[in-house]
């Protein structure tokens, strides 16, 4: 394969195609069915669903609102014994790690039980890519035998993590959504691969995402779209759509995304679990699969943890800083965790909490916007300070705008990676990318002018006004964090979710960020169907089609804050779960 590698990013070149896509340019679609059989044999014939379950649910999955949370198919169909089932559904990542520590129970069994609840989930959802059953059930049979002879390896030893199809595993492959990359075996490790490896864990899937890594619909020609367990008819959020589907599913129970304008935001809200995106560069990033030329935008990708508690993100973080990330890539930041962090601003232990205020191009809908509003009279109720902030100052649009434009000076890269694999932009892609944006993205004032580095550099400096004037708002209104939503909407029909920029804001920043899971729409709440006004962008709100999805809030906190951001969060994620 044909691919430039540097220490930060192996990038697929867009010059010479690869062996596939000189074959894929007339015969596209038998690759992709080679590459899906292949996949289908992975999965041990015992874990298949009996027909008996398959022939209950309503089809085509994608168009009918299957709830399969619901309908408890792990245990109907009796694939997991009831040991493996209590493994997989009556523990936290610390209780489960906890019980690993104390031989209570093997790396082997819990091994095989999050194997098995994956392989259910990925014959529902799609959620997955890759799947090397085999090898995490011997490097788990291995890692039994160094606890035995008293050699743990480290704080994740013997737990199964699952990792978005980005991340590099030496032996497997990553194409991560393209035809003309099907068949990328990889030679080495992603750097927070060798870092989770030494501490321990266990790999055994790779998780589904979008063509081209770049919208909130995580479907692509090579494994599918992502369902939503909450509702097969929603989405599952992108780019990191695989994992929020199998964490929902508790397929897994921490896994690992990429975030560079939501990715692992968006399908932790859309699937109803927490997920973190750190400060930038703080989790190694190197040697990861990319569709876009590394570091032209200056946006650039983090990774963040998925999980179903949040004391496992706050793990996840300081696990891996812990561990020295410099050793294993250079564009890491020598930052290490901070266990002295203290709130920002209040001195009582009651936060300060700016309210984000609801952009007027980028309307919420009315689910959000009660769920913000539910969730600000608990902060009160708990005695918490509420600031509203203004949404001119938030300056929510214009940031945008300038990460649009910045996205777009490797814009080619896309088109040519999915042209070289000879198949069509799925529709998302096609949505987002395909047609002539609409000209709210194009008025930074100066900006048709300019080309090369002289547009580049105009808007860095654009940025760093948006950052300044953020700093401001921080300072001037003596802040702890700011809460807002994670999106404009819940989980939405397929292919519509659209830009995302409530998260997106916070990649122009570079700010840490937590979604968390809290409350849900309601048909009986908001029963009017709501279409976005003239000269706004964003889904419209379907009652009966979204009714019950996960609802949830955005936290955030200044660059480099990540301990700070955590520690508000903790609080403000104990203060909505209390009744």
């Amino acid at each position: 394969m044909s691919q430039t590698t540097t220490g930060e990013f192996t990038t697929p070149t867009t010059t010479t195609p690869t062996l596939a896509a000189a074959a894929t340019a007339a015969n596209w679609k038998a690759i992709v069915t080679q590459k899906q059989e292949e996949c289908k044999r992975k999965i041990p014939p015992a874990w298949l669903l009996p027909e008996s379950i398959t022939s209950a649910l309503k089809l085509p999955l994608d168009t009918n609102p299957n709830k399969l949370l619901e309908l408890d198919i792990p245990r109907r169909s009796g694939i997991l014994t009831e040991h493996e089932l209590s493994i997989t559904e009556d523990f936290t990542v610390g209780e489960l790690l906890g019980k690993l520590a104390a031989g209570q129970l093997s790396s082997v069994e819990v091994t095989v039980a999050f194997s098995k609840r994956a392989a259910i989930a990925q014959q529902l959802t799609r959620c997955l890519t890759e799947t090397f059953f085999e090898e995490a059930q011997k490097r788990a049979a291995e890692l039994d035998e160094r606890r035995a002879r008293g050699e743990p390896l480290g704080p994740l030893h013997g737990l199964p993590i699952s990792l978005k199809d980005t991340f590099h595993i030496k032996g497997q492959e990553t194409n991560i959504g393209y035809v003309a990359l099907v068949g990328s075996v990889q030679t080495s490790n992603s750097a927070l691969v060798d870092i989770l490896l030494e501490l321990g864990a266990v790999l055994y899937v790779k998780t589904n995402i979008p063509q081209t890594l770049m919208t909130a619909d995580s479907d692509n020609h090579v494994y599918g779209r992502v369902l939503n367990p909450h509702n097969t008819a929603i989405n599952a959020g992108g780019s990191s759509g695989g994992e929020g589907a199998l964490i929902s599913f508790r397929g897994s129970l921490l896994g690992v995304g990429t975030d560079a304008a939501g990715s692992v935001r968006i399908p932790a809200l859309c699937c109803g679990i927490y997920g973190f995106k750190p400060s930038t560069a703080r989790i190694p990033y190197g040697g990861q699969a990319r569709s876009e030329l590394p570091r032209l935008g200056q946006i650039l990708a983090v990774d963040g943890p998925l999980a179903k508690d949040f004391d496992s993100l706050e793990f996840f973080f300081k696990t891996v800083l812990d561990a020295e990330p410099t050793r294993f890539d250079s564009t890491a930041l020598h930052a290490p965790f901070r266990s002295n962090a203290q709130l920002l601003a209040s001195k009582d232990g009651k936060l300060t909490v700016g309210i984000l205020a609801e952009d007027p191009v980028y309307p919420l809908q009315p689910p959000v916007k009660r769920i913000i509003n539910e969730a600000v009279i608990k902060l009160l109720a708990a005695g918490h300070r509420i600031v509203q902030l203004d949404a001119a100052e938030c300056q929510i649009d214009g940031a945008n705008e300038i990460a649009m434009e910045m996205f777009r000076l490797d814009a080619s890269v896309l088109p040519n990676m999915i042209a070289q694999g000879g198949e069509p932009p799925v529709p998302s892609v096609a949505a987002l990318y395909g047609s002539p944006q609409p000209d709210r993205f194009r008025h930074i004032a100066g900006i048709e002018k300019l080309q090369g580095l002289h547009r580049q550099a105009f808007l860095n400096l654009k940025r760093h006004q948006v950052k300044e004037a953020w700093r401001k708002i921080w300072i001037n209104n003596k802040l702890d964090v700011v809460l807002g939503p994670g999106a404009q909407n819940t989980a939405v029909r397929h292919d519509t979710y659209g830009w995302a920029p409530y998260t997106c804001l916070l990649n122009v920043l570079e700010y840490p960020a937590v979604v968390i899971p809290f409350s849900s729409a309601s048909k009986s709440k908001e029963p009017e169907h709501f279409t976005m006004p003239e000269r706004t962008t964003g889904p419209d709100y379907v009652p009966d089609l979204v009714d019950g999805a996960p609802g949830s809030v955005q936290l955030f906190a200044p660059a480099m804050r990540d301990e700070e951001c955590l520690l508000a969060a903790r609080i403000v994620d104990e203060c909505l779960r209390e009744r």
